[in-house]
């Protein structure tokens, strides 16, 4: 049963269960809703089921465990509560697994070494919290391994390197405590690895693999050494010591230590004397606006390095970072700073800059925000030595679209960003792109749909009720990402010179799709990518620009929601990628 990639609403029914031969169920990247219907439990030659990125809530059925037939389960992305039942663990021919994007809690059973033949399992983004079952090793067939983004505590077992076919670890952002088992390095096929955001100590193993592994796999760990490349402190090494050396130690370094300690305080105490008030009531306004769930670490002014606007640093634990330094400390700027903090310190999702500290005296504020190696998009877009494939476009269009979906829809109170642009879209090291800045931003209270602003965005990107009147709505940043869509495909900036008072880029592409002539208006570097692959493609890159001209009517309520934004452009990949594999066979 295909029945995925549509705009299926409802629920599954429970008459599903009446197909008693039904052995495939492909319902993927739809809205459905409601609970997995239990009576799919009566199709005992269930193989596969596929019920990825909808809305179904609820717990897996406990009758799950008895469709011993079942080889991949995917019911990634939805809405998903409560523990999985201990009998799941039990599907001895279970080939993929994967359960992330969900919030699913408990422990991990050591049941979960059962299965056997499992090549991929993923079972990221969830709750779940205890150890790594040390049993897990048993499961040699695994290939793609993620725990990531969980509350999983406790040491990394050994057994781990019992996984013989390992090529990918994910273990990243848990409470993972102790060392990284050296026996890691015995993984002769691991890629992938990734241990960053714990709370692992010691020595990084060196050998094997390992010498592959870059910084980022092992950031935010304060308490791990190893070598320069990988920004960790050195390791220490033990020198043996003489008595003489023990005794000058115990009886003569702690009364010069007090000594120098006393006489440092008091100097520190007369030199902040005149200015302890105003900082007390700088960090009181600062800890009134970050949520008390925000598990951001001090970072001090030393830290941070010298003076610039926004510029690449490194703290002392190695990790790279990027400083946003607020140099002006006009009322608009202190207000920019403080509207930052609160909005990025409640927020978390995959495409959006994350605040990992910030430093606010009286006479200086910075945040320090994750480092994205490969910079902006207006780079990308617009200078001479970057190019960007039909493919990293899209991808880069969903990843905004995603954002946009998280601010507007996944949250108590819509955030609105008010200054959407390429300038604000940063690119990790894999290209994906992440939504920054939110100095102006908007948080609408509870039935609030729209507000004014006097705070001005971007010229070329604002909604026209923005410009003219002041009024910020989640619309305002529909219209602005429609400006940014057809930018990225046609290479054409809204303020570029062709421009005037009778032309503009919504006409620009407008016009030309009406007269078909969709490679006068295309960014010269995906010409390439049309010709090659037939008049197909040049169908779907007309369906990307209608769809930014959906974005970009005049009245607000006209354009498209930002959910039916993010629907069209995960179809239009699928679509793509498709018609690029026929083409691809075919040469």
């Amino acid at each position: 049963m295909y029945l995925d990639s549509n705009e299926l609403t409802g629920v599954i029914p429970n008459t599903i269960g009446k197909l008693k031969n039904l052995e495939r169920i492909y319902l993927e990247y739809n809205r459905l809703e409601g609970y997995i219907p239990t009576d799919i439990c009566q199709l005992s030659k269930l193989g596969d089921i596929y019920i990825s990125h909808n809305m179904i809530r609820g717990a897996i059925p406990a009758c799950f465990g008895e469709l011993k037939s079942l080889q991949r389960v995917f019911l990634d992305s939805n809405n998903l509560t409560s523990t999985i039942p201990l009998n799941f663990w039990n599907l001895n021919d279970l080939v993929g697994l994967n359960l992330s994007t969900n919030s699913f809690k408990g422990y991990l059973p050591s049941e979960i070494s059962n299965l056997k033949v499992a090549t991929d399992v993923d079972l990221s983004w969830n709750q779940f919290s205890g150890d790594i079952p040390s049993i897990i090793g048993r499961a040699q067939s695994i290939v793609y391994l993620s725990l990531a983004h969980n509350r999983l505590q406790g040491t990394i077992p050994e057994s781990l390197s019992n996984l013989i076919s390992l090529e990918t670890l994910d273990l990243s952002s848990n409470n993972l405590s102790g060392m990284i088992p050296k026996s890691l390095e015995a993984l002769r096929y691991l890629r992938h690895f990734n241990v960053s955001v714990n709370e692992l100590e010691g020595e990084i193993p060196s050998g094997g693999c390992f010498s592959n592994f870059s910084a980022e796999s092992f950031r935010q760990n304060p308490e791990l050494c190893g070598v320069a490349r990988l920004h960790v402190l050195p390791c220490r090494t033990k020198h043996s010591k003489s008595k003489s050396v023990s005794s000058l130690i115990k009886y003569v370094v702690p009364p010069l230590l007090s000594t120098i300690l006393m006489v440092t305080v008091v100097l520190i105490l007369i030199r902040k004397r005149n200015q302890y008030v105003k900082m007390k009531m700088e960090e009181s306004q600062l800890a009134a606006i970050l949520s008390p769930n925000a598990y951001l670490r001090n970072v001090s002014y030393l830290e941070l390095g010298s003076y610039g606007s926004v510029y690449r640093g490194e703290l002392n634990d190695g990790t790279d970072v990027a400083v946003k330094v607020f140099n002006s400390l006009t009322e608009e700027a202190t207000k920019s700073f403080y509207a930052e903090c609160k909005i990025l310190s409640n927020i978390r999702h995959r495409n959006l800059t994350k605040i990992l500290s910030c430093c606010s005296t009286t006479d200086f504020k910075a945040l320090v925000l994750d480092y994205m190696p490969n910079g902006n998009l207006e780079r990308w877009l617009h200078s001479q030595d970057y190019c960007l494939s039909m493919l990293q476009r899209l991808n880069i269009a969903i990843d905004i679209a995603s954002a946009l979906e998280y601010l507007h829809c996944g949250l108590t109170t819509p955030i609105v960003h008010c200054d959407l642009k390429p300038n604000n879209i940063l690119l990790d090291e894999d290209m994906t792109a992440h939504l920054c800045d939110f100095g102006i931003a908007k948080i609408f209270e509870q039935d609030m749909h729209m507000a004014q602003t006097k705070t001005l965005a971007t010229i070329g990107y604002m909604a026209p009720e923005y410009g003219t009147h002041g009024i910020v709505s989640t619309s305002g940043d529909i219209y602005s990402y429609g400006i940014i869509l057809l930018e990225m495909f046609t290479g054409k900036k809204p303020t570029d010179d062709i421009f005037g008072e009778t032309m503009n880029l919504k006409c620009f592409v407008g016009e030309s799709l009406c007269r078909k002539s969709l490679m006068e208006v295309l960014d010269s570097d995906l010409i390439r990518d049309v010709e090659q692959f037939s008049e197909v493609v040049q169908q779907f890159v007309s369906s990307i620009f209608c769809l930014g001209l959906e974005c970009l009517k005049d009245c607000p309520e006209d354009r498209m929601s930002i959910s039916n934004i993010v629907d069209s452009l995960r179809k239009a990949k699928i679509e793509y990628l498709a018609i690029r594999g026929k083409a691809e066979k075919v040469v």
